[in-house]
């Protein structure tokens, strides 16, 4: 039996043929750090890439770039630094470290690291046509030291306090716990950017009762793991009466009445009228009192009842405070009127009586 195929000089031009067609990726492979960088805002932080197996890399491109349709981060080309041809957001903020280039080995080092180095960075060796890359991650991190805790005047809702805290990156997570360490739900959480990127970051919590000994504000850092705290203690001092309203109430009706009833009584027994004149400023006084105590009191309740700012908005406080303050003001200035109207009619009554009455002789 008879084999038939390629004579052998064919076969070792196919196979060379073949090698030609498909370049190894043999040749070199890349790789880079594994994990992600950790790199604090404002310090340095380098990146390496190796090639493998170890072979000198002096004759070859090397590039490090974020996206590749722009310009490098950082080239190495024909054994020089190619400064002129980076991100201008680079310049002057790289340094390629070639100690070990002989190795197949580079680092990039990144100076003065800011929120915008935050990201992907490709590490790519070129040798001929032939290429091969590497990814690392860098993940920018910064935690402030500084938490306030803001306390504003109580409220008939309660008391507000505030905690906030700025320069972070990435944006923390908060939370308040009590003095058994349990989250207290908050009733808003806010935050914005500054002009370094950095979170600013404010959540408030409302205290409707004197239950809770203290409070604590809690950030941390979702990559770090770093955690700040800080307290403060509440007292009972600082938690209004519910019922301080309703004793504001009886307290203006006992003035209004011993104010209207007085002169009433008074002006009886100097002029010693019957019974029909004596219920005359009386009746007059109750007339006074009895719909301005009604005003006072329906004004009041449909001011605190009507649908205003929720406890979630930031205006919230400015809304609570403003309905107190017009409460106030408005109850006096309804005092102040129905006193001064009581006493131009009793001036007026005891004047017209003076000079149209006779007292009787005793």
């Amino acid at each position: 039996m008879e084999t038939t195929g390629l004579p052998f000089p064919s076969l070792l031009a196919l196979v060379y043929l073949l090698q030609m067609v498909t370049p190894s990726s043999e040749q070199f492979t890349v790789s880079g750090l594994a994990r992600p960088v950790l790199a604090s805002l404002g310090e340095n932080v380098d990146l390496s890439c190796q090639l493998s197996p170890p072979q000198s890399a002096q004759h070859m491109e090397v590039r490090w770039f974020r996206n590749r349709y722009t310009q490098p981060v950082h080239l190495y080309e024909n054994g020089k630094d190619m400064q002129g041809e980076t991100i201008s957001q680079y310049v002057e903020r790289t340094v390629l470290l070639t100690e070990a280039i002989g190795e197949g080995k580079v680092i990039l080092r990144i100076l003065n690291v800011s929120v915008d180095d935050d990201g992907q960075y490709h590490c790519l060796f070129k040798d001929g046509d032939f290429y091969e890359e590497a990814i690392t991650e860098v993940q920018v991190t910064a935690t402030s030291l500084e938490i306030q805790i803001l306390m504003h005047p109580p409220n008939i809702k309660g008391l507000m306090v505030e905690c906030k805290s700025e320069g972070w990156y990435p944006q923390p997570q908060m939370e308040w716990r009590d003095s058994r360490g349990e989250i207290i739900l908050p009733i808003s959480r806010n935050h914005s950017r500054d002009r370094n990127k950095l979170f600013n970051v404010k959540m408030s919590l409302l205290l409707t009762g004197s239950s809770q000994e203290n409070v604590t504000c809690y950030l941390r850092n979702p990559v770090t793991g770093q955690e700040e705290r800080t307290s403060i203690v509440l007292s009972d001092k600082l938690f209004p009466g519910k019922n301080i309203w309703i004793l504001i109430l009886f307290v203006m009706m006992a003035v209004l009445l011993f104010f209207i009833m007085v002169p009433s009584i008074e002006l009886h027994f100097r002029q010693n009228c019957n019974l029909k004149d004596w219920k005359s400023p009386l009746i007059v006084g109750l007339g006074i009192v009895f719909p301005s105590v009604g005003v006072i009191v329906g004004v009041v309740v449909s001011l605190h009842k009507k649908e205003r700012v929720p406890v979630s908005d930031p205006q919230f406080q400015l809304d609570t405070l403003w309905l107190e303050d017009m409460s106030v003001i408005l109850c006096m200035l309804l005092i102040f009127i129905t006193m001064l109207i009581s006493f131009i009619y009793f001036r007026l009554r005891a004047a017209l009586q003076s000079n149209h009455v006779h007292f009787p002789a005793n």
